[in-house]
């Protein structure tokens, strides 16, 4: 279980480097041609090796414990925007990042061996149709949809995925995985989670963006993995577990809101960048 655990860190130090990368990026290139920007096109690639480390998490982690891990991203952020744009720290971020880890180690510590069991009859249909259907929503709310409703997609999109992804992996390695109906479902909602998740970077607040996707990508995936797919928690760790999910929740959202987060969406972090900043800069 140990090397799951290294591998949902791994995950979400990867998926921190990203957001940096990206939120710096919408704020010099708009609209589709941001996707096309060479922050986003690193940031996609971290995205895409973070979600196979997820898949390899997901062979002996529940849903809940990996999401939170992954959702403590923003704990990398803020520490990677101190580190590397000087980003100024408040006192409660530092006991934000305290409550954050333990709180991981609290779920990593409830979680039983998870069984590789076989999703119910129709999830498969109900994915592949939740993804379709976050797709269409990112499209008529990607030119004026607001920021909060493009980070909620964004994070439905990214639960989405992996739900599907931890229904697929369970009956096999990660070329199974690919093989099989689900990975429709993987592909479509990861779509959807990256062009609405860029798309609410551009147009809002990073700090607010964060928030509202990471608390959608705990809490969301983390109940279906337990109502539908199958997760265990250890016995006796439930009432543990439960109030480790709120803390890290709440100390995610809390990290959200720090002027770290904040200081990835100046234009002078050019640390990170390539070519001048935009001059129409608008999370």
């Amino acid at each position: 279980m140990i090397w799951s655990v290294a591998a949902a860190v791994g995950a979400a130090l990867a998926y921190a480097v990203s957001t940096i990368m990206q939120a710096v990026a919408t704020r010099r290139a708009h609209g589709l041609a941001a996707v096309r920007h060479p922050l986003v096109l690193g940031g996609l690639a971290l995205d895409g090796a973070a979600f196979l480390l997820s898949l390899l998490a997901l062979d002996h982690l529940p849903l809940f414990v990996v999401q939170a891990i992954i959702a403590s991203s923003l704990v990398g952020v803020v520490v990677l925007a101190r580190v590397v744009l000087h980003a100024t720290l408040r006192r409660t971020d530092l006991v934000s990042i305290g409550a954050v880890v333990v709180a991981l180690v609290v779920l990593a510590l409830s979680a039983g061996e998870q069984p590789a069991a076989e999703p119910p009859a129709g999830f498969t249909t109900w994915a592949i149709v939740a993804s379709l259907a976050l797709v269409a929503g990112v499209a008529l709310a990607y030119r004026s949809g607001h920021p909060i409703l493009l980070a909620l997609l964004g994070g439905l999109g990214y639960s989405v995925a992996a739900i599907a992804a931890r229904g697929a992996h369970a009956s096999g390695d990660l070329l199974d995985t690919a093989l099989q109906p689900l990975a429709i479902a993987i592909v479509a909602a990861g779509a959807a989670g990256v062009l609405g998740y860029l798309r609410a970077l551009e147009k809002g607040n990073v700090g607010s963006v964060a928030a509202t996707v990471s608390v959608v990508e705990v809490l969301l995936p983390g109940a279906v993995g337990l109502l539908v797919l199958g997760d265990i928690v250890r016995d006796g760790w439930v009432v543990p577990a439960a109030v480790a999910t709120v803390l890290a929740v709440a100390g995610c959202v809390v990290l959200a809101t720090s002027p770290a987060n904040a200081a990835a969406e100046e234009p002078t972090a050019a640390p990170l960048g390539a070519g001048p900043p935009s001059s129409s800069a608008a999370p």
